[in-house]
Formats: C-alpha cells, structure tokens, sequence
C-alpha cells in the first residue's frame, strides 16, 4: 500500500495560472496534464512545456479526437520530441465528434506508431467499471487491439475496489500483461468536484455519481472525499499479487495541496 501511493502520481487540468500551484509537489515529480475538449492538444503541450521548465517530469495527454489529422500529429510529435518527453497518456477524448481523422485512441496509436517519434512509454484508458455507452466485450477488444501499440494502462476514476482487482486479475489471464496505473480519485471538496466536472466536462466524475450512490451518498455527508478506506480495500484485494497494479493515477481536480498533504501523511502513518 505505501509503495502504491509513494509511486503515485497527479493529474492536473489545464486552467490559468495552475503552474503556479504545485509547490507542494518535489521537484522532479511525475506530472499528467489533460486534454480539454474545449482547448485541445496545443493548450496541454504548452503547459507541460512550463511544468518542464519548473523541474517536473510531465506526462501530456494526446486525446485521439482532438487531433485534426497527420500533419497535426507531426506537429505534436515534434515538439514533444523537442521538449524530451518521454511518456504519453492516448485517450480517446471526451469530445463528441472528432475534430479530424482520428475516431478513437487505436487509429491516433497506429498513426503515432508509423510517424517515428522517441516517446519511451504511451498509455492507453481502461474502464475497470464499465462505460455508459460502451459494452465490456467492446472495451475488452479495444485492450487487446491497443496493447501492442502501448506501454502501460491507465484506468478511469474507480471506487470499487473488488470489482477493480477482479478486472486486474481477468487482465492478466486474457494476456493483458502491460502495468496498471488505477485511476484514484483525490481527497477532494465536494463542491469542487461537482463545480469541476461541469466546467471543465470531466464525463466520468459525474457517471460515478449516478452510478455510485454509496459514493455520492457519502460526498454528501462530508465536505471533503477522502479515499483511504478505497486504497486500503484495494490493497486487500484477495489476488492483487496476481495482478499488475502499478500504482496510482492520482484525479486530483487541481486541489493539489491537500491531496499531496493526504498522500505523504498516509505514507508517513505507513511507515511506522
């Protein structure tokens, strides 16, 4: 469990001014930056390229959907080169129609395979819990499709934990063999996640409200998430050692102080 959360890592949303709000991260700490529907690619790169100045190591989300076509895709490609990122997080995106050729993650990665590029890890989405408009035998094929093409997984926000590892498990036994970051929701002001979700228009964080009634429920009683009891159930999972949990995928909705003080006093408290 301490090992889980001391490899874990944030992920922040493109806002202004939000580079100036990661003092409490070390330097050096493991960064992603997402892709707004509303702002794409070139808003997400340009903010890593000011994370990178301050010190820390970024990993820029690519949403396939956001991506007008192949010129664009060498335009990306080289100024990711030209910054020296190494690792990539390729979603689908959250957008409704594609804004150029690319329909999904797996057409973006066949592109990216093809163009050369000296990106070291590409990650791939993984939904653990089910997606509202996709059935798991289709999510289940477009793991098989993509893992060719990347380097680790990166799950959607989960507050399962026995549904989690049994899907961590099935993985694995269908060949699915590539590190899991899991998708941990942050220690989180419930006014922040329901005011961020809408703003920014982060799907998921508003689908496990309406799935999650234990969840929501429980959002309702406090004023902030916390997601001990969750890391503490994952950890207890019966087979979590036959599975390839890598660590955490930290959604943090750019509440970073607190949930960086909630994840170094957890780890703290698991050393003794």
């Amino acid at each position: 469990m301490r090992e889980d959360l001391e490899k874990a890592y944030m992920e922040i949303i493109p806002v202004p001014g939000i580079e100036e709000r990661l003092e409490s991260l070390q330097e050096n700490s493991h960064v992603a930056v997402t892709c707004s529907p509303t702002k794409g690619v070139d808003e997400t790169i340009d903010l890593s390229e000011k994370l990178i100045k301050q010190g820390f190591q970024v990993i820029p989300h690519i949403a396939a959907k956001c991506v007008s076509g192949k010129k664009h895709l060498e335009t990306i490609v080289k100024r990711l080169d030209t910054l020296n990122i190494k690792s990539i997080f390729v979603p689908g995106g959250d957008l409704p129609q594609p804004t150029g050729e690319f329909n999904n993650a797996y057409d973006l990665l066949k592109a990216l395979h093809k163009c050369g590029h000296n990106i070291e890890n590409i990650g791939i989405a993984a939904h653990p819990e089910g997606h509202p408009d996709v059935s798991e035998e289709t999510l289940m094929e477009a793991l098989h499709m993509k893992k060719e093409l990347a380097d680790y997984i990166v799950t959607q926000m989960c507050f399962d934990a026995d549904i989690l590892g049994d899907w961590l498990v099935r993985i694995n036994q269908q060949g699915i063999r590539l590190p899991v970051w899991v998708g941990l929701p942050g220690a989180i002001e419930r006014g922040r996640l329901l005011k961020t979700s809408l703003r920014i228009g982060v799907g998921d964080s508003m689908r496990f409200l309406r799935k999650k009634s234990q969840v929501a429920a429980e959002l309702m009683r406090s004023s902030i998430y916390n997601p001990d009891k969750l890391v503490k159930s994952i950890s207890e999972y019966k087979d979590i050692d036959n599975s390839n949990l890598a660590g955490y995928h930290i959604f943090c909705f750019n509440q970073i102080e607190i949930t960086e003080k909630w994840r170094t006093e957890t780890i703290s408290k698991l050393s003794y």
